[in-house]
């Protein structure tokens, strides 16, 4: 697995003035950045793109829909719109020389009907998702598809739901985008919805269950970490949260106070613990192979014994 962390911990916005900020989150361990993205952002992705190289550091996107771009909207020019922005998206991901977007590429943030999904509504996620999935294979692009708690969304919060929409796309380039914020609140055991989506994970998102620091809440981390061992992902382990979001974005995710102290502790000590976590189940899982060795040396030696 590789460890990433999105700048929207500090920023929505990226351009020149990262070189530092990037230089400091090689410095702390991190493999890559994740940067939010739109068709307009960042302004300058050749450029972005030297100093990601610079700093050594690889690189995802994420996104999320505006309303002007909804894909469960009744409107058809709306949702046109939403496919027309995916797909701008994923030419300034590929631009940046990323190889995976994700994000909720479903229902715009925030906005709700005040009733359930519908099939309706699924049925034109599941065609726009379906037209944006052909663009992404010619791109070589992963699209990663987030649930989100039912406080953000009405269109998808479950893992199962998510492992649906997947199936129902049918391309390979569309997987599952796990969130354990949004998992803390939707399932009943976001280890084992986890372990659930297995084949069609794509992308993990961390976050405390406050969204805070990882390692300062009740998220059961080991066991996550573990089920992700278990089912041999190698991807991205993204942290992301914020510091001091953007009023829009404030609203959307109904943030209405500081769940960290910065950005930079965020991403210090989030990153500490994760690779704490990390060598602990490794170190536990060497013990456990030493014991069975162990074990079977001894029944060998005794069925020898006997012979």
């Amino acid at each position: 697995m590789k460890y990433g962390v999105n700048t929207i911990v500090w920023t929505n916005r990226v351009d020149e003035g990262c070189a530092s900020l990037f230089t400091k989150i090689k410095k702390w361990g991190f493999d890559g950045v994740e940067i939010f993205i739109s068709p307009d952002e960042p302004a300058d992705p050749a450029r972005i793109r030297k100093m990601l190289d610079a700093a050594g550091l690889e690189l995802t996107t994420g996104t999320v829909i505006p309303r002007n771009a909804n894909l469960v909207s009744p409107d058809a020019a709306t949702r046109a719109y939403g496919i027309e922005f995916l797909k701008k998206c994923l030419d300034r991901t590929a631009e940046m020389g990323a190889r995976l977007i994700c994000g909720p590429m479903h229902a715009s943030l925030g906005l709700m009907t005040g009733a359930r999904r519908t099939q309706q509504e699924w049925d034109w996620v599941v065609e726009s998702l379906s037209e944006v999935a052909q663009y992404a294979e010619d791109l070589e692009i992963s699209v990663c598809i987030e649930p989100l708690n039912r406080f953000e969304t009405y269109f998808l919060n479950t893992q199962a739901d998510a492992a649906r929409l997947v199936k129902d796309v049918g391309s390979k380039y569309v997987r599952i985008h796990f969130d354990t914020f949004h998992a803390n609140i939707e399932e009943k055991n976001p280890a084992e919805s986890l372990r659930s989506i297995a084949k069609a994970l794509g992308h993990v998102h961390i976050s405390e269950n406050d969204r805070g620091i990882p390692g300062t809440g009740h998220t059961d981390w080991k066991a996550v970490l573990s089920v992700l061992n278990q089912i041999g992902y190698d991807g991205w382990l993204t942290i992301e949260s914020f510091a001091k979001p953007e009023p829009s974005l404030a609203a959307a995710a109904a943030i209405w106070r500081d769940v960290v102290p910065s950005g930079d502790a965020l991403a210090k000590q989030g990153i500490k613990f994760l690779k704490q976590v990390a060598a602990e189940l490794d170190d536990e899982r060497r013990i456990a192979s030493q014991a069975k060795k162990r074990k079977a040396s001894t029944t060998k030696k005794k069925a020898s014994r006997k012979r």
